[in-house]
């Protein structure tokens, strides 16, 4: 594993191969699912549709690859972070890159908050936490270690995150918050409440080691202090407890980047260990999840293993064929969404490329097509034209040399 130190951070040239795999992660979000399911719907081939579902998420416990789209473009952040604090270390000492970290950081939670609803809702119906928020969080606390905490002793707190974290899910006791009828028996095996109102605050029945929708430990903390929208009802999968294994992820990717940085490897061995490293993340994410279940939700640290695994394989595999081979041309549109992730991410909270291709191609377009060749095929049309859309401004932002960055 390279040292922060082995090899001086040098002034290099933009990586396209990350911003090809940042722009890869973003096109399944812009638009690349429901074109997934719209083959699968069109098709009769159990292989179409297999293919299809995984772009969908698991409903609990299982990892699907849409399962890794979050913790993926997380794992980038920490990639990008090293590039670009070492450069500003190096240039401008680390009292800039403190304050550069605490401005993006706290820049990207406020843009997330006008993501979620802003303040066009009133209190409480403003969601806190959401994956913009997390993505500040983890590249702030992630940062903020990156400066000051050699490598050998970020791997002893990545360590340190997810093993706590497995330990605090299985050996701390919650109440049991399952409502009660008045007879006392429990209304529902499962947790059923719609709202924090509605759950058993009177519980003395101690729960620990339990890992299910809305009751488990992580869970109960965003019950219990988190204000605000839950996006879950009573509980948010982007929540309080489950942050500490997410700046875990996000630091498998600052030991991806320092691995990048370090001009002391050679670029295929580099690859190498990407591969290697891959590999093994996912089968001891896998086997820890016998007992501790890989599941999104709660960001399981098995999860945490499985989908840092899939990412650094990806990583590994972009960079062999982008900045290794130098096989370019193919990528280039993955490369428009990667320099302006954020932009068309917002542009479609708030102009909704659905909505727009819906104007274009939806009601009698889609009815005539679903009439005249196929069931289906209106969607499948619709889906290529929402991600026509976001193509078509993320296009024209890179034609421009505009790159909005916080």
């Amino acid at each position: 594993m390279p040292t922060q130190s082995a090899s001086p951070a040098p002034v290099a040239a933009r990586l396209t191969s990350l911003d090809a795999l940042r722009g890869f992660d973003m096109f399944w979000i812009m638009g690349g699912d429901s074109l997934a399911a719209a083959f699968g719907g069109l098709s009769q081939s159990d292989f179409v549709k297999g293919l299809s579902r995984q772009l969908e998420h698991c409903d609990w416990a299982g990892f699907r690859f849409y399962d890794m789209i979050f913790p993926l473009f997380v794992f980038i952040v920490g990639v990008s972070l090293v590039l670009s604090l070492s450069r500003t270390i190096e240039q401008h000492g680390r009292a800039v890159a403190v304050k550069r970290i605490l401005r993006r950081s706290l820049l990207l939670f406020v843009v997330a908050l006008f993501y979620s609803g802003g303040f066009a809702n009133s209190w409480p119906d403003i969601r806190l936490l959401g994956v913009l928020n997390r993505l500040a969080l983890c590249y702030f606390f992630a940062s903020l270690i990156y400066c000051f905490v050699p490598w050998r002793g970020m791997i002893a707190v990545c360590a340190a995150l997810l093993v706590g974290y497995w330990a605090l899910m299985t050996f701390v006791p919650f109440p049991d918050v399952r409502p009660v009828e008045d007879s006392g028996r429990l209304i529902s095996d499962r947790l059923t409440a719609t709202n924090t109102s509605q759950l058993n605050w009177t519980s003395t029945n101690m729960l620990k080691g339990v890992f299910e929708p809305g009751l488990n430990l992580a869970n109960y903390v965003d019950q219990k202090y988190l204000p605000g929208k839950k996006w879950d009802k009573t509980w948010d999968p982007e929540g309080l407890l489950s942050t500490l294994p997410a700046i875990a992820s996000c630091l498998l990717g600052v030991f991806a980047g320092l691995l990048l940085q370090n001009s002391r490897i050679d670029d295929r061995k580099k690859v190498t260990w990407l591969f290697a490293s891959g590999v093994a993340g996912v089968m001891a994410g896998f086997a820890w999840g016998a007992h501790f279940p890989v599941i999104k939700k709660i960001w399981t640290s098995s999860y945490v293993l499985v989908a840092g695994g899939y990412s650094a394989i990806l990583l590994g595999l972009f960079y062999l064929i982008v900045d290794v081979l130098k096989y370019q041309k193919w990528c280039q549109v993955f490369v428009w969404y990667g320099m302006n992730p954020i932009t068309v991410y917002l542009a479609d909270n708030v102009l909704s490329f659905r909505r727009v291709a819906t104007r274009l191609l939806g009601t009698d377009v889609k009815a005539f097509l679903d009439a005249n060749v196929t069931a289906g095929f209106g969607d499948l049309v619709l889906s290529f034209g929402e991600i026509g859309v976001g193509l078509c401004l993320v296009w024209f932002l890179y034609r421009r040399r505009i790159f909005l960055r916080l």
